[in-house]
């Protein structure tokens, strides 16, 4: 759908997934199991660090945080594609896709803050740990976690607000079932999207940093680590150590893939792909690496079903 130059665009058209009736209640069952298994996942491990007070550490204080922003993450881009499924439409309004691409990139970028905080609260409890309670006492705890939300909606808006003050006039059509940046960019007159290109290229920067601070606090936990004398020690620290790391990579590995690959003009079954993966998979997988990989979440979680299905008199 081409439109004329400066044209004032009310809504926009998201991709599809099929313009076949049956594909399209398969997108919306297989989406709707995604985003119960997200949904279930997410607040199971909220659930149990609120009620489990073995669990009431800085560590599980950022893991509930975590939990929170990927339920939050996964409610903002599910729904909307499901009810499209379902209604067999594509749109989304103006004003929707602004307020989904707000919440997508707010809940993406504190994400990515407090994975960096938790790596530093590995690399304290490690590596200084006659100091981590003072260091990660409950005050300094909650200020982090505050300004992990206070940099994700401060980044969140200058983005989105960089990208809609952009004139469109290529097309209303965006090649992607969310509103994201690489696909409205491809929509903006001329060269004015260069700005934001380059705020794009200096927040890729700034992530990289965050990368490159985890990767260097778990070499200097690794370190520390290898040191602890006896085995039973190790896998314990390891053990609090490999499920966030794992999750570092998932969200970085496929965010980085997504907004650093060339984008190309039209749709492609690739770049639909790499939204799901990286909008959907993170998310919904976290919940299980962190429950299937740490000892005292695993056993938290079977603490709280038992209590549940076979309640004491």
């Amino acid at each position: 759908m081409k439109m004329s130059n400066r044209t004032t665009v009310t809504e926009f058209l998201l991709l599809g997934f099929s313009d076949v009736w049956e594909l399209q209640i398969l997108h919306f069952v297989v989406f709707l199991m995604i985003y119960v298994a997200g949904l279930i996942g997410n607040l199971l491990i909220i659930t149990v660090i609120v009620l489990d007070h073995n669990l009431h550490t800085p560590m599980y204080f950022f893991l509930m945080n975590l939990s929170i922003l990927d339920l939050s993450s996964i409610s903002v881009t599910i729904p909307k594609s499901m009810a499209n499924s379902l209604m067999n439409t594509r749109v989304i309004s103006y004003p929707g896709c602004v307020a989904q691409l707000f919440l997508f990139f707010l809940f993406t970028a504190t994400d990515l803050v407090l994975l960096t905080i938790m790596a530093y609260d590995r690399h304290v409890a490690i590596c200084q740990p006659l100091h981590y309670e003072r260091v990660m006492n409950r005050r300094a705890c909650v200020q982090m976690a505050a300004s992990a939300w206070i940099t994700g909606i401060v980044y969140s808006a200058l983005h989105t607000g960089n990208t809609f003050r952009l004139p469109f006039c290529h097309s209303n059509v965006i090649n992607q079932f969310f509103c994201e940046i690489p696909q409205l960019l491809k929509l903006a007159c001329s060269d004015s999207y260069l700005s934001e290109v380059r705020l794009l290229a200096f927040s890729a920067f700034l992530s990289l940093n965050c990368f490159v601070f985890i990767i260097v606090s778990y070499v200097l936990i690794f370190k520390a680590v290898l040191r602890i004398p006896s085995e039973q020690g190790r896998c314990k620290a390891f053990s609090t150590c490999l499920p966030h790391l794992t999750v570092v990579s998932l969200l970085v590995g496929t965010s980085f893939f997504a907004y650093l690959k060339p984008t190309s003009s039209s749709a492609t079954i690739l770049d639909l792909m790499m939204g799901v993966f990286y909008a959907l998979v993170p998310p919904v997988m976290n919940p299980i690496i962190y429950s299937m990989r740490n000892k005292e979440t695993k056993a938290a979680l079977k603490k709280l079903i038992v209590s549940r299905l076979f309640p004491k008199n």
